[in-house]
């Protein structure tokens, strides 16, 4: 399972959002997407723990929290979409 971590502030670092959410359990991994052509964090994040009961904690105790002065939303993350940007449908 993956967390979700949203409407993060745009100074983010991988190395803060890890600290945080280590308070819950132990941290495998941390991704803070970035912007291609300003190299910013992009405002969300995704953070995945060791157990499912670490990563359920912290979804609970996270979710709403300020942080940064931002109101995080943290939930389980969903898996990717079929198609993602870019891709046109087709209307035959």
């Amino acid at each position: 399972m993956s967390i979700y971590v949203g409407n993060l502030s745009y100074e983010v670092t991988e190395a803060e959002l890890g600290s945080v959410f280590a308070e819950y359990g132990s941290v495998k991994r941390v991704h803070v997407p970035t912007d291609r052509e300003t190299g910013r964090a992009r405002g969300f994040a995704f953070v995945e723990m060791d157990t499912p009961a670490q990563e359920s904690t912290a979804i609970e105790t996270l979710d709403g929290a300020e942080w940064m002065g931002r109101s995080m939303k943290v939930n389980q993350a969903r898996p990717r979409e079929e198609g993602g940007r870019g891709q046109r449908n087709s209307f035959n």
